[in-house]
């Protein structure tokens, strides 16, 4: 087990940027609200420790740094109601995609909108629990999987749903994969403090108006068979980051349908790991060179 219990990655107000282990007031769970740390010093999935050097946070960052990330796995389609709102069946097995490694970013960052994801309707938000791979695992039992877990964080699976499934060729990947759309954060609650990832709260607000509010119960494949499943002949390594699947609620499910546009504010929160918040932001095409 790791030495922390609420893992956050930070710039100091020295100008630094250390792992630390949160130092929360009484009865705050919110990792978004943590304004001093104790240094971590040493290989977060190895060998470190948590030091009595306490720094003061200007700023939390993407909980990983994109080196000790190793891949991106996502489930589509894991909650009952979600499938229902989206007209689909239950999945026999997980459905698996990937998102690239460029399009995490932080619990504060702007959501850059590419002007290629600007030619039609369809940005939309979905709130997700994170499980954060801390040992190789291959092959794992239902019964040991939560003994692989670094810990637990709560992400925005920004997709955009024309590219997703009109333009994507069948493959998800295109339509959720755009630099900046994967803020994760606000850091990792480990195990000592999530003792069972099936009973969480987790929600979604959009300009103040809650638009998802569920549980990570209603999960199709639980945290333990999703591990368990995804480790059968592929080898999860430590960095491994598994956005689990979003609830009911999204926009492409609403009648209207409901997207996110510029300058939109979007509040993903998870029970016991905090709140991360993001602006829409459209970028402008770049002039043209003469």
């Amino acid at each position: 087990m790791p030495a922390f219990s609420r893992l956050v990655r930070f710039l100091a107000k020295n100008g630094k940027t250390y792992y630390g282990d949160a130092i929360l007031p009484e009865g705050v769970t919110d990792l978004a609200k943590t304004k001093k740390a104790r240094v971590i010093k040493g290989d977060i999935f190895g060998q470190h420790e948590v030091t009595e050097q306490i720094a003061d946070v200007r700023l939390l960052l993407a909980p990983l740094a994109l080196e000790d990330v190793k891949t991106v796995r996502c489930l589509g389609l894991n909650y009952a109601l979600h499938a229902k709102e989206a007209g689909l069946p239950l999945p026999k097995y997980p459905v698996l995609f990937f998102k690239p490694i460029t399009s995490l970013s932080g619990p504060t960052d702007p959501i850059p909108v590419h002007p290629i994801a600007q030619e039609e309707l369809g940005l939309d938000y979905e709130c997700e629990l994170i499980v954060i791979i801390g040992k190789e695992a291959r092959d794992v039992s239902e019964a040991d999987a939560l003994d692989y877990v670094l810990g637990y964080a709560i992400g925005n699976d920004v997709s955009h749903r024309d590219w997703q499934v009109a333009r994507g060729g069948g493959q998800w990947s295109l339509g959720k994969g755009f630099d900046g759309w994967a803020p994760y954060g606000p850091g990792i609650v480990t195990g000592n403090v999530i003792k069972d990832p099936q009973t969480l709260k987790i929600s979604t607000r959009l300009n103040g108006q809650t638009v998802q509010e569920s549980n990570t119960a209603d999960q199709i494949f639980n945290v333990r068979q999703t591990i368990s499943f995804l480790s059968r002949g592929h080898t999860l390594l430590p960095g491994d980051l598994i956005w689990t699947g979003t609830p009911s609620g999204v926009g492409m499910g609403r009648n209207p349908k409901l997207w996110m546009k510029d300058g939109d504010i979007v509040e993903v929160e998870l029970e016991g790991v905090g709140i991360v918040t993001n602006k829409v932001e459209f970028a402008k095409e770049e002039s043209a060179k003469l």
